[in-house]
């Protein structure tokens, strides 16, 4: 018995020690590599380039016009379309330029400055979305691994004592019944086994999409930080989005009440006669509205409707991302608290019985099948263990990459 626990203590050291040809993949790495190939992010980055650009012009005067005719052309008679026979023909050319006042161009810049910003929040939004399911992968490839060598283990062990009741028998020493029994858990095992290989094998899957290679060694995952309230709530990705959203539609509400008041056209142009003196023509165009009541305000109040209903929309959004923050808090207590009680009150006990089996067996006060259970009930203690485990650290995943990082970085 003592080559059988030096066989699997060897074997629990070969598959937990990392490949020496490659460094383990950490989960730093993972989330940069991920944020770094994120093609959500890069149409983030395009979208806010693009807002950027249409910024600069903003607060531009529209171009001017250039104007060219010919006035008082005759069509009839002897001087029909003739320039220079009818003293009241003139050939014309002009500019004319829109004229917006200043608090115009300054809300139109305010406004496509909001978008800008509302922009930039989505492409941090887009990153952060991008480390969230990283992480939240990295913790499924990275348990599925653990699982997987606590199977192997006692997948060795099984074939350790069925062939050890194989020399019982030969010898007269043990039963045939125990043989069959340690054949089939053996063989419940080895497809347990290939079922987690699989497990592994979808969880590898899922974390190569993100970081764009294929997974090797994995590093365990870290203790992550629980933010405060406070710092979950202002940094939801819902809640950050609809703030810029209120900024965009107070501006648009801003750019439309100056609408009430028009634009001015002045317009400059020289007039060229045959035989008479040239003119130069200067002139303003004022447009006059009719009915603001029908039309200028209600723009207005259409735009400030919508930036009523982000506001409300960030009211339901703050309601729910702080309902959430307490979810998870109250999950990753409740799942710390489930971990310190089943180490002491299943695990532990789990562990003595395999030591009193153990040495029940080494004195031939018990049979194979008596520590083999024991043993297959303190791995698969093991098994749970690690399954709270990785609930667990998909808590602290959520709570600690769900807000979109602070200081404005990707």
């Amino acid at each position: 018995m003592f080559h059988t626990f030096l066989g699997a203590t060897v074997l629990i050291a070969a598959l937990l020690a990392p490949p020496a040809s490659a460094a383990p993949l950490t989960l730093q790495a993972a989330l940069d590599r991920a944020v770094q190939r994120s093609e959500t992010a890069r149409a983030s980055r395009a979208s806010l380039l693009s807002a950027s650009e249409a910024a600069q012009a903003a607060a531009q005067l529209p171009d001017p016009m250039l104007r060219v005719g010919v006035d008082n052309l005759p069509v009839t008679g002897a001087d029909r379309f003739s320039t220079t026979r009818e003293p009241m023909t003139m050939k014309r050319i002009g500019v004319s330029q829109e004229w917006l006042a200043r608090d115009k161009r300054e809300a139109r810049q305010a406004a496509a400055d909001a978008v800008v910003g509302k922009e930039a929040v989505q492409t941090r939004i887009a990153a952060a979305e991008a480390r969230l399911r990283t992480a939240l992968a990295y913790v499924e490839a990275s348990y599925a691994e653990q699982t997987l060598k606590l199977a192997t283990v006692m997948e060795h062990h099984a074939h350790e004592q069925y062939e050890a009741a194989r020399s019982r028998l030969a010898s007269a020493a043990g039963a045939s019944e125990e043989v069959l029994r340690l054949a089939a858990a053996r063989g419940m095992l080895e497809d347990e086994s290939a079922e987690l290989r699989q497990q592994r094998s979808a969880a590898e899957v899922a974390l190569a999409r993100w970081v764009g290679t294929p997974v090797g060694e994995l590093e365990a995952v870290p203790s992550l930080a629980t933010p405060s309230e406070s710092e979950y709530v202002s940094g939801d990705p819902t809640v950050v989005s609809l703030q810029r959203e209120i900024d965009v539609a107070r501006g648009a509400a801003a750019v439309a009440a100056t609408n009430s008041r028009p634009n001015w056209t002045w317009e400059l142009a020289y007039g060229q006669r045959t035989g008479y003196s040239d003119l130069v023509t200067f002139g303003v165009s004022i447009p006059f509205p009719v009915a603001p009541g029908a039309r200028q305000d209600r723009e207005t109040a259409a735009k400030l409707a919508l930036a009523t209903k982000a506001e409300a929309d960030l009211a339901e959004a703050t309601r729910s991302a702080t309902a959430d923050y307490l979810s998870l808090v109250s999950d990753l207590r409740r799942l710390e608290e489930r971990i310190a009680r089943y180490r002491q009150s299943v695990l532990a006990p789990a562990q003595q019985r395999t030591a009193t089996a153990s040495a029940a067996y080494r004195s031939n006060q018990a049979t194979l099948t008596l520590l083999f259970e024991a043993r297959h009930a303190e791995v698969d203690g093991q098994r749970k263990l690690l399954a709270l485990q990785r609930d667990l650290a998909k808590r602290q995943v959520e709570l600690a990459y769900r807000p979109i990082p602070t200081g404005g970085g990707l």
